[in-house]
């Protein structure tokens, strides 16, 4: 996986937590440097932890569906960013909250990192993966993306959040459908 496709998968895995910090900045009425700091080291952090327990995992059963891995790695991008963009087209309204404590944070953490364990899975799956690289890149990128989400958040409110999920939810789209397609011999990069 070369440095582009890196940085591309790791600004749409960052997309849910993106949304979710235009959220937190939308229901923050003054934002501190400490703010910035959590939200990027909470959703940062976990979208960092996530693909490593995945790829773990992965490498733990590649010798299992070694024959099958293409599709697997298709199927999960496919489910992933099918939800994204799912969620972005959603009529549904999210109820916006300004904490920032531990128990909240911890939550939308895990639930904005979920999808990074399935990508994780599919590094393990991989040949020529630097998961320390990989994981350390999508780390740091949601930490830019959540923090510059408050942000956006806190100045222009919801107009982005469905906007930035759906993109996501396309680039996984695209990735999956890109792995799929190289295994199939169909495309070569």
């Amino acid at each position: 996986m070369g440095l582009l496709e890196l940085f591309i998968l790791a600004v749409g895995l960052s997309m849910d937590a993106f949304a979710v910090s235009v959220c937190k900045g939308l229901s923050t009425k003054k934002l501190k440097v400490k703010n910035y700091i959590i939200v990027g080291v909470w959703f940062g952090g976990f979208q960092a932890l996530m693909p490593a327990i995945g790829y773990f995992l992965g490498t733990r059963f590649e010798k299992y569906i070694t024959n099958i891995d293409h599709w697997i790695a298709f199927v999960l991008l496919l489910l992933i960013g099918g939800n994204m963009i799912r969620e972005a087209l959603s009529k549904e309204e999210e109820t916006a909250n300004d904490s920032f404590s531990f128990k909240t944070m911890i939550v939308l953490a895990v639930a904005t990192s979920i999808d990074a364990l399935a990508v994780g899975i599919t590094f393990g799956l991989l040949p020529d993966v630097n998961i320390v690289a990989a994981v350390s890149f999508i780390g740091v990128i949601t930490f830019i993306l959540s923090a510059l989400g408050l942000k956006i958040g806190n100045i222009f409110g919801l107009k982005y959040k469905s906007k930035a999920e759906l993109a996501g939810g396309v680039i996984l789209l695209l990735i999956g459908t890109k792995i799929l397609l190289e295994h199939l011999g169909v495309i070569k990069f």
